[in-house]
């Protein structure tokens, strides 16, 4: 082989360490991200919007170093809401339709912000609260994150959750591996993501710090609520604003790191709550907003959002452009240079321009939100059309799935409080909303359908599996071990072979009888004695197929349904 000429070495080699070098350099000039996404905040729950009783100097001096939406939408509930950050997309498309038995996994095909973000060389990392499935493939480390330390389904303390899990020392699984952790749940994720971001200061990184608080239990140190009890607020508010000011220092902690680390000129940094406050108490400053979580009134479906990089965006605007959580992810890929995700179909659009020049030409748009309880959506039930100008609703079917449904109309420029029904009056802008709405349901429906996702059994990514209350289809109620003959969990066995199947019990039995085994149409029983609290199935014969798996005890004079059903593949056919 004749060796290259110079300028043939020229032409190949040198072109290609250009290449190499600025495509180094672009990795590292990306912005670094932090997404601060807070459990049940209100719009309200902040002294920058108007609380005189809650102390949140961090927040508050944040909100003014960044840029905010005053008009920034979420879901009336947090799983959907959670499902649309990730996704960009309406939680309708995903799989997500409510917060429990089933309805809150996320199909495994969707493309995530994490994934996008680590396919473009970033770190990513989630601490505290995934809350869009808890087995394989749902994960979040089965979704694009390298770094995970969260807990179960909804909430600590929540029947998903291990046995004796509290907000103090909880009970977190980290990267799969569960382990107590000391110390309070919202100062231990801000231990890890101020430890995530000093190893990866180097390279850029996608830290998610989604906190489980101020959500119920309310569970918090007395220093954070006594000075709100000597205030005169009742306990349960006096809880709530003690662990928002909980939040408030550790988001001090985290951007103090940054500060540290000379990363803050080029980090960009969000804050924001995933739906309304729930309202335990009267005294609970809610401002002018109607409403509350769950509904869609603005009290349920408006949020804080905040915006900071300083390196790109002016300091102290406030946009009263209407967005939502489908744009943050494109919002995101945009300022990162990061393609859209391989499926497309993001619902959500970029709001970069709108941040960096006020004066842009904005289309105008509709954003939709809608939930209420059931494994499918109901068409007009509990739902907002929004508009820059208007709101038509629908919420009269919120909790009764049959009572009679009121469209009304708000003129959300002139009549923020939504005191006022036109819809009457504009019947014309009424019928086009809902015209409007009625596309988009159909639309979103149309992506997937509604049917149970299963989780995938005899893999190497989770074995043993644990199935828990959380992702139980077909029960009326969770938490206590009542019986549901029609609750299930859909499975979908990867592998032949032989396995074990533990029902765990949520307490001792408190008489003997017998353990049921339920797999599609096949049932198994054992002998079980007064006082156990599982019973193990041995030997149980599974084939890849997609199936259905249930247990129960029939014990004397009632029957009980597992807290926990473990799966594990002991031998492959």
């Amino acid at each position: 082989m004749k060796p290259l000429k110079l300028d043939t070495m020229t032409r190949i080699i040198i072109p290609t360490l250009l290449l190499l070098m600025l495509g180094s350099s672009r990795a590292e000039s990306r912005p670094n991200i932090l997404l601060l996404l807070t459990d049940d905040q209100g719009y309200a729950d902040l002294g920058c919007h108007g609380n005189k009783d809650i102390n949140t100097p961090t927040i508050d001096r944040f909100a003014e170093e960044g840029v905010e939406f005053t008009r920034f939408y979420v879901s009336p509930v947090c799983a959907p809401t959670r499902a649309s950050l990730m996704t960009g997309r309406y939680n309708y498309r995903t799989g997500v339709t409510d917060t429990w038995f089933g309805r809150a996994t996320m199909a495994a095909e969707e493309f995530t912000l994490a994934e996008a973000l680590k396919s473009a060389g970033y770190a990513t990392g989630l601490f505290g609260k995934w809350h869009l499935g808890d087995t394989y493939p749902y994960r979040p480390e089965d979704q694009g994150f390298d770094e995970v330390l969260m807990h179960r389904g909804g909430g600590i303390g929540q029947p998903s959750d291990p046995p004796g899990s509290s907000y103090f020392d909880p009970l977190l699984f980290h990267n799969g591996t569960m382990k107590k952790f000391p110390g309070y749940c919202m100062d231990v994720y801000t231990d890890a993501v101020v430890q995530f971001i000093e190893t990866n200061k180097n390279k850029p990184f996608f830290a998610y710090l989604a906190t489980n608080t101020p959500h119920s239990p309310l569970q918090v140190s007395d220093a954070y609520a006594d000075p709100y009890r000597e205030k005169g607020l009742a306990e349960e508010t006096a809880k709530v604003y003690g662990m928002i000011t909980n939040i408030d220092d550790n988001f001090g902690r985290v951007l103090a790191k940054l500060d540290e680390l000379n990363l803050t000129e080029n980090t960009i940094v969000i804050y924001m709550s995933d739906n309304g406050p729930r309202v335990f108490n009267e005294d609970r400053f809610t401002g002018t907003l109607r409403g509350a979580k769950t509904q869609v009134f603005e009290g349920g479906i408006r949020a804080p959002f905040f915006m900071r990089w300083p390196e790109r965006l002016e300091a102290g605007r406030k946009i009263e452009t209407i967005a939502a959580h489908i744009d943050v992810m494109p919002t995101l890929l945009d300022a990162c240079e990061v393609e859209s995700p391989r499926n497309g179909g993001l619902d959500g659009i970029s709001l970069l321009p709108l941040m960096r020049d006020a004066e842009i030409d904005w289309p105008s748009r509709a954003l939709f939100f809608q939930w209420h309880r059931g494994d499918e959506p109901t068409s007009y039930r509990n739902f907002a059309a929004v508009t820059q100008k208007h709101k038509l609703m629908q919420n009269q079917n919120h909790h009764k799935e049959n009572a009679p449904m009121k469209f009304e109309l708000f003129d959300l420029q002139n009549d923020p409080e939504e005191s006022a029904d036109i819809a009457d009056r504009h019947p014309e802008t009424a019928a086009k909303m809902k015209a409007d709405y009625d596309k988009w349901f159909a639309d979103v429906g149309a992506t997937r359908g509604f049917g149970p996702l299963p989780s995938w059994i005899g893999t190497p990514h989770e074995n043993p599996m644990v199935l828990t209350q959380q992702d139980r289809r077909g029960a009326e109620g969770w938490g206590n071990g009542n019986y549901h003959p029609n609750a299930f969990w859909p499975i979908r066995v990867m592998t032949n072979g032989e396995y074990t199947c533990t029902a765990r019990f949520y307490a001792p039995l408190e008489s003997k009888g017998r353990v049921f085994l339920k797999i599609g149409d096949r049932v198994f029983s054992e002998p079980v004695g007064r006082g156990a609290s599982e019973r193990t199935f041995e030997h149980v014969d599974l084939k890849e197929d997609d199936s259905t798996i249930t247990a129960w005890a029939k014990l004397d004079d009632q029957n009980v349904s597992p807290r926990f059903l473990d799966i594990e593949l002991k031998s492959r056919d």
